[in-house]
């Protein structure tokens, strides 16, 4: 099914023969060795990421200096496994990302390099770039540099385990526990990235939720389904990347490059009506840090409701895109990070920008001639922002079918819901245990967005992904 879907939304999930071929040269290529200089293999390398993810695309490194502390972001070099215009890069251009299923992950590049030999495993050498910056007590960066290095990850670790500990409410998980500098370096690595959420909070960055799931899968069945919940090991790791891809952004900022931007809002009216009618004035005007502020007081006044209240600010303000910059072009900025200067860089593994990026990162660093035309920005931009949308639909799309397979069981039962939406289409109610949505078919009668009430599951429909409830 979910092969299925790829298909209808435009994806081409099998490789060519001509990948395949090039698969076989790459295996008896190591890049590794090209590398004499910046061997960092010595240093406490570790990865965060999900539990079951192989394809690692960055691995972290903190020292206090007398200026701060020093990050060091190591992202895994693509490039130097797959050329432009080869087979493999031909076809990554095409399919642009990774699809996450939930039941099944699309590669965008072969599984043999995203998951192997480009990947930044635990107890390998790897060619890597790697991303500096110092951060001072305050959150703000400096001494932002890029260079090719040789790294060697030396404990790969998981969000759960990892954000458990950070969090107070387990105790390290094995690898941590049996390496006290490790656990010194994590807890640094957690106070930076305080610092920098702190900064870019200051600054607007918007504080928002998902209503994304995924599957509680028990030998080969979906038994359930999980809201995705964020905690220090994931934050940790975003404050990271959204400080790396500045840094590579700004190193960037005399050549024609890739930039991921969140356009001011243009119903932003809207915004300031949905904020009002919750007691609150925005101003007229976009004004990122006022509407984060006002986020964080619905946060804590309605949590089980803010992330439907999130779902529609993100609607309002628009889909990210990836767009052409050149030199000396206004800055359009990303309005949901509050940052003028923003590009991908930090997953070449599983995003194309982020492996163009990089090539352009190369250029710039070793004085070479930009890789890439105007045009050829351009239109990868186009492409990438495209296909995106259309992996989101993807995801969307199976989840819906993962819900009703969860539900499928529990025909009858009763659940507390929330009104999400009363459109033309119907109305929608969301269940909170277990975190899903579905129609309101009976009982919808003067109901109304954040109205609560027990209602009654009486189908599912797996092939559509429908969930019908009525009031209980």
């Amino acid at each position: 099914m979910a092969r299925q879907v790829m298909i209808e939304h435009g994806f081409e999930p099998d490789f060519s023969a001509a990948v395949q071929q090039q698969l076989q040269t790459i295996q008896s290529h190591n890049p590794v060795a090209a590398i004499a200089k910046n061997d960092l293999r010595g240093l406490l390398w570790s990865s965060i990421d999900n539990d079951t993810s192989c394809d690692l695309d960055q691995i972290e490194f903190a020292e206090q200096t007398p200026n701060g502390v020093k990050v060091m972001v190591a992202i895994a070099d693509v490039d130097a496994f797959v050329p432009k215009g080869s087979p493999i890069d031909d076809h990554a251009a095409k399919e642009t990302t990774s699809v996450y299923t939930g039941v099944r992950t699309f590669p965008m590049l072969p599984e043999q390099l995203s998951n192997d030999s480009s990947s930044l495993l635990e107890n390998q050498d790897r060619p890597a770039m790697v991303i500096e910056f110092v951060v001072a007590a305050d959150g703000t960066l400096s001494g932002d540099t890029v260079y090719p290095a040789l790294v060697h990850n030396k404990a790969q670790l998981t969000y759960n385990a990892v954000g458990a500990w950070l969090d107070g409410k387990a105790v390290p998980p094995p690898k941590v526990a049996a390496n006290a500098e490790l656990q010194q370096q994590l807890k640094l690595q957690n106070e930076v990235a305080q610092a920098l959420k702190k900064q870019r909070v200051e600054h607007g960055a918007l504080n928002l939720d998902s209503n994304e799931i995924q599957p509680v899968i028990v030998d080969d069945q979906i038994v359930d389904v999980e809201k995705k919940e964020r905690n220090p090991a994931t934050d940790l790791i975003e404050d990271f990347m959204i400080a790396a891809n500045g840094v590579v952004a700004r190193l960037l900022l005399n050549v024609s490059s890739l930039r991921r931007i969140v356009r001011t809002p243009k119903r932003w009216d809207r915004i300031v009506q949905l904020a009002a009618t919750r007691g609150v004035t925005l101003p007229a005007d976009p004004d990122s840090k006022a509407l984060n502020d006002f986020l964080l007081k619905r946060k804590a006044a309605d949590p089980d409701h803010f992330a439907d209240l999130s779902l529609a600010v993100i609607k309002l303000i628009g889909a990210g895109e990836y767009v052409l910059e050149r030199p000396g072009d206004p800055e359009m900025g990303h309005f949901g990070l509050a940052v003028q200067d923003y590009t991908h860089s930090t997953a070449p593994n599983r995003r194309f920008p982020d492996v163009v990026t990089q090539r352009l990162l190369k250029g710039v660093t070793a004085g070479w001639r930009n890789p890439y035309s105007d045009s050829e920005l351009q239109a990868i931009a186009s492409n990438c922002t495209l296909k995106e949308n259309a992996a989101n639909k993807v995801e969307r799309e199976m989840a819906k079918r993962m819900a009703a397979i969860a539900l499928s069981r529990r025909i009858g039962e009763t659940f507390h819901g929330i009104v999400t939406g009363v459109t033309e289409h119907g109305t929608f109610v969301r269940i909170l245990k277990p975190h899903v949505e579905g129609l309101l078919i009976q009982g919808q009668e003067g109901a109304d967005v954040g109205d609560r009430f027990r209602v009654k599951l009486v189908r599912t429909d797996v092939q559509r992904g429908y969930i019908d409830f009525v009031r209980a």
